[in-house]
């Protein structure tokens, strides 16, 4: 395959509107697809994207099929579509886990490097409570949220029964709790090889008596939860229960750097520092932070937003983050690089200056890239686009 150089595959992404991008009929070598459009196959939108290749080859984008509405809570399934030709076609859609009028979301899929098996985490609660009501303690904890895996052996074709696995990985007092969402990760090196990593975000509650009534998000945290056997069992790893409302670490993404060390990149909920993105590493596998999560001051372009961090494979190769790059607002989807770990990263690329929210980055093969992510020409969720992107480029 012959890649577009990067000048000019830069004027394509920055030059060509989401309605002239190659279709998902495309033959392989395209550049993008849509696997999911709002308004087919069932669902008024599709949201939350998340994305592994497995170890045959095989791209899984993973989604939330929203039946009723674009809202977070209802009637919700997460679905799959699979491409065996790098994202450029895929498979019809098919239900991995079935809302059943419930909410079942936050994907966060990961390839068990020793056995080929992909591990799916994902997140549940009642269709008839919203998170204000969960975050305020107004549910009960079966319609609160609760947490559950599954088990692909055959390539992400099928699919065990979900599992609960709540009360190994969410204590009584915390009250919202959403896995990742983007892909999970497989430890490849040091002591910890074969660990099963998850980054998570809980709400707690406040402490008896307090005046913070109303104030329920400066109780959000980051937090990991790990498996050493496969998936079968799980526990709590590291916890941010910092709850001052100065940083908010939310939604949060991970990638293990090649020294061994895993890199967490975290949303700031609305914290009051300046900044919109946290970041912070754990050298014993998720286990503890080396450090509080701080301001990471080189991506203050990013508007409060999910994003995706991905470690390139090979031992110069960058550590690359995805998310918009409009400080204000959910648009011009961009791809930052870095080349020391995490410390400071660079803007690589502009994808276009579309609307654009959520993503989750994934490396193909040796020579590709991708990137599964909201966008649209109406609206920031019209469609979730898979963009090809070649490794030199970036």
């Amino acid at each position: 395959m012959t890649f577009l150089s990067r000048t000019f595959l830069a004027a394509i992404v920055l030059l060509t509107p989401l309605t002239a991008l190659t279709p998902a009929s495309a033959a392989t070598g395209c550049s993008s697809s849509l696997p999911y459009t709002a308004g087919q196959d069932g669902y008024d939108t599709f949201r939350i994207p998340a994305a592994v290749t497995t170890g045959r080859g095989t791209v899984l984008a993973f989604a939330e099929g929203r039946h009723n509405s674009a809202g977070d809570t209802g009637d919700i399934d997460v679905v799959l579509r699979r491409s065996h030709d790098g994202g450029c076609t895929w498979d019809p859609l098919q239900v991995v886990a079935a809302g059943d009028g419930n909410t079942r979301g936050n994907p966060a899929p990961l390839v068990d490097p020793r056995t080929g098996a992909v591990v799916l985490v994902t997140s549940y609660n009642s269709g008839a409570v919203t998170e204000a009501q969960i975050m305020r303690g107004e549910v009960t904890r079966e319609e609160s949220r609760r947490v559950f895996v599954q088990r692909s052996t055959d390539d992400g074709r099928h699919f065990t029964p979900v599992r609960d696995i709540t009360d190994q990985v969410k204590p009584t007092d915390w009250r919202w709790y959403a896995t990742g969402p983007g892909h999970a990760v497989a430890l490849t090196r040091g002591r910890h090889a074969g660990r099963l990593v998850v980054p998570a975000n809980h709400s707690a509650a406040p402490p008896a008596g307090s005046s913070d009534t109303g104030q329920e998000a400066k109780y959000y945290g980051a937090h990991a939860l790990y498996s050493d056997d496969g998936g079968r069992t799980w526990q709590l790893g590291f916890v941010d229960d910092s709850y001052d409302g100065v940083n908010n670490s939310n939604e949060s993404t991970a990638a293990q750097l090649p020294d061994g060390r895993l890199y967490f990149s975290s949303r700031d909920q609305n914290g009051s520092s300046v900044g919109n993105r946290l970041d912070s590493y754990s050298g014993d596998g998720g286990g503890s932070l080396d450090r509080p999560y701080a301001v990471q001051p080189t991506l203050d372009d990013v508007p409060v937003v999910e994003g995706s961090v991905l470690q390139l494979r090979g031992m110069d190769a960058p550590l690359l983050f995805s998310g918009p790059s409009v400080p204000t607002a959910r648009r011009a989807m961009a791809i930052w690089h870095s080349t020391d770990g995490g410390r400071t990263f660079t803007k690589a690329l502009t994808l276009s200056e579309q609307p654009a929210a959520y993503s989750d980055l994934v490396q193909v093969d040796h020579r590709t890239a991708g990137i599964l992510y909201e966008t649209g020409t109406t609206g920031t969720y019209d469609t979730i686009e898979f963009r090809r992107l070649a490794v030199d480029d970036l």
